[in-house]
C-alpha cells in the first residue's frame, strides 16, 4: 500500500456541446484538486490518459493539463495511451511514480471527445486498437470484433440471449441512479431482449442495447502518498494495483477466456463492459461462476446491485458512456466515490473494498485495481 486517491473529479459523459477536449481536461483537473485539497504548486506530476486515435486534431495534450493553473508551469506532465484502458494505464503510472518516490502528489487526468467525429471515422479509429493486419476488415469494426466472440461463445457454450438482455437492462437499471451518465433510463429486459426498430442487430448476435456509446467526457483523480493523504480530508488506498498484456493478434489465443482478470471477496465492483459479451466473461474469469455459466451470475441475482457481489452499480460504458481516455480514471473516481459512502443513488450499501477491471482491446492490456478506506 504506497498510494491513496485523496480526491476526483467528473463531467457528464455524453455528447457536451459547447465543449472541447481543452475544456474538459481544464475542468476535471481544476475540480480534482480543489476535492483533494490540494493545491497546484503542490503536484509533482501529471500523467493525462488520452486515447485520440484521430479523435482529436490537437495531439500532443500531456500539457493541456498546465492550462488549468499557472502553478501546474513547469511540472512534469505525460500522456499514456493502452486502447480502452487508458485511464486506468494513466492511474497506474501516477501510483509507479510515487512508489518509486519520484512523486509525493500526482494528477491524473483521463479525456476524450468522441462525438465531433463522423460515425465510420468513429469505427475505423478504433479498429486501430486491434491487430490490424488480421483484423482491420472485420465488418462493423469493434463491435464486430466482439459479435464475432459473441457467435463463439455461443457456438460453445449455447444461446446466451437471455444473459445479455439481462446485463444490459440490470446496467441500464443502475445508470438511472448515475447523475454522470449518458443515459439514464431504465430500459428493461424486454427491450434489451427484443430485436428492434430501436434495438437494430449490430453484429453477430449483438443488438444496440449490448453496445457502449460513443461519448465524450473526463475524470480526473488526485493520487498521494500514505502519509500524505493521511494529512488531507479522505484517502482511499490502493490494496493492489495490476497490469497484465496479452497477445494483440486474437489468433494467438483463446479470446473466450479473459485470462488478465482475477478479482475476489470484494463489496462491488466496476468493470469493463464495452459489450455485454465481455461482462459475462468478466463474471468467469473474476471467479464469480465456472468457465461457461456466466449467465447464472445475472440470471441468479448475483450481480445485481443488491445482490452479493455487485457489478457496475453506476450503470457501466453500457449506460455511462465510454469516452476511451476517460474510461479508467472514471472507474476509479466511482469507486472512491462508493468507498467513501457519497455515490448517491448509486450507492452500495457497506461498500468496503472496491474492485476495476479495464481492459484494453480484446483483452489485450488488463488493468485491476482494488481500493478500500483508510481515512
Amino acid at each position: 500500500m504506497t498510494a491513496c486517491i485523496v480526491g476526483w473529479a467528473h463531467t457528464p459523459f455524453g455528447r457536451l456541446e459547447g465543449e472541447t477536449l481543452e475544456s474538459l481536461i481544464v475542468r476535471v483537473a481544476t475540480e480534482a484538486l480543489a476535492d483533494a485539497g490540494v493545491a497546484a504548486r503542490d503536484v509533482d506530476e501529471i500523467v493525462l490518459g488520452h486515447f485520440n486515435a484521430g479523435f482529436s486534431a490537437q495531439d500532443f495534450t500531456a500539457a493541456l493539463v498546465l492550462q488549468a493553473s499557472p502553478d501546474l508551469r513547469f511540472k512534469r506532465a505525460s500522456r499514456v495511451e493502452n486502447a480502452c484502458a487508458t485511464g486506468s494505464a494513466a492511474v497506474h503510472q501516477g501510483l509507479q511514480a510515487i512508489a518509486a518516490k519520484a512523486a509525493r502528489i500526482v494528477l491524473v487526468v483521463g479525456a476524450e471527445q468522441m462525438t465531433t467525429t463522423p460515425g465510420p471515422e468513429i469505427g475505423r479509429n478504433l479498429l486501430k486498437a486491434s491487430y490490424v493486419r488480421e483484423e482491420a476488415d472485420i465488418d462493423g469494426g469493434f463491435a464486430g470484433i466482439f459479435g464475432q466472440i459473441a457467435a463463439r461463445y455461443f457456438q460453445r457454450w449455447g444461446d446466451q440471449s437471455d444473459a445479455l438482455a439481462r446485463i444490459a437492462a440490470k446496467n441500464h437499471k443502475n445508470g438511472v441512479g448515475n447523475p454522470f451518465a449518458q443515459i439514464r433510463k431504465d430500459l428493461g429486459y424486454e427491450f434489451c431482449r427484443t430485436e428492434s426498430e430501436k434495438n437494430p442487430r449490430v453484429a453477430g448476435p449483438l443488438k444496440r442495447t449490448d453496445c457502449s456509446l460513443v461519448s465524450d467526457g473526463a475524470a480526473a483523480v488526485v493520487l498521494a502518498d500514505v502519509a500524505t493523504a493521511l494529512k488531507l480530508g479522505k484517502a482511499l488506498a490502493f490494496r493492489a494495483a495490476e497490469h497484465v498484456q496479452d497477445f494483440l493478434p486474437m489468433s494467438k489465443r483463446d479470446v473466450l477466456k479473459l485470462e488478465g482478470c482475477a478479482l475476489s471477496n470484494l463489496s462491488f465492483v466496476e468493470t469493463h463492459d464495452c459489450f455485454t459479451i465481455a461482462e459475462l466473461m468478466e463474471y468467469e474469469a473474476m471467479g464469480l461462476v465456472p468457465e461457461g455459466q456466466g449467465a447464472r451470475a445475472v440470471a441468479e441475482g448475483l450481480t445485481e446491485k443488491s445482490g452479493p457481489l455487485p457489478i457496475n452499480p453506476s450503470g457501466g460504458l453500457k449506460a455511462k458512456g465510454h469516452p476511451i481516455g476517460a474510461t479508467g480514471v472514471s472507474m476509479h473516481a466511482l469507486t472512491a466515490m462508493q468507498l467513501m459512502g457519497s455515490a448517491g443513488d448509486m450507492q452500495v450499501k457497506k461498500a468496503s473494498l472496491g474492485g476495476i477491471f479495464n481492459m484494453g482491446g480484446t483483452a489485450v492490456a488488463n488493468y485491476v485495481s482494488i481500493l478500500e478506506r483508510i481515512k
